[in-house]
């Protein structure tokens, strides 16, 4: 079970998507993962204006939602594809959430959480995710 473990978090140490438009990647040391939404959410968005983080020491399971984003156009759920604790939020995006929209997929991060178990559902690499949007 151990190798297992360790080999489904050595999977994760490039950004993985989610069918649900969300990425994850892990930090150096693999235990805490960088939470937030692709590009192509943020463009399918429009402009955000109000985000909500999550709490810092919120317990959050695989799937759940531990935020939400609203944009001019339409309000998501964020959900989380790992179980864990969350150990940060990026507040920069409560005086900010027209961040979301220019990097998404970098400094505009929602949240980080410590992993407490195995990600669940569908992980996507960069190609593969690229391909699942282009086919929606």
């Amino acid at each position: 079970m151990a190798a297992r473990f360790s080999v489904a978090r050595a999977a994760l140490k490039e950004k993985k998507y989610t069918e649900d438009h969300e990425w994850i990647e892990a930090s150096a040391d693999g235990k805490t993962f960088t939470l937030g939404i692709s590009e192509y959410a943020a463009k399918a968005l429009g402009d955000v204006v109000y985000v909500e983080l999550p709490e810092v020491d919120l317990e959050v399971g695989s799937g759940e939602a531990i935020g939400a984003v609203e944009s001019v156009k339409s309000a998501s759920d964020i959900l989380s594809p790992i179980g864990g604790t969350v150990t940060e939020v990026n507040d920069a995006l409560q005086e900010k959430p027209g961040n979301l929209n220019k990097d998404p997929e970098g400094d505009s991060w929602i949240a980080k959480i410590a992993i407490s178990g195995e990600p669940e559902g569908k992980l996507m690499s960069k190609e593969e995710y690229t391909a699942f949007t282009e086919e929606a």
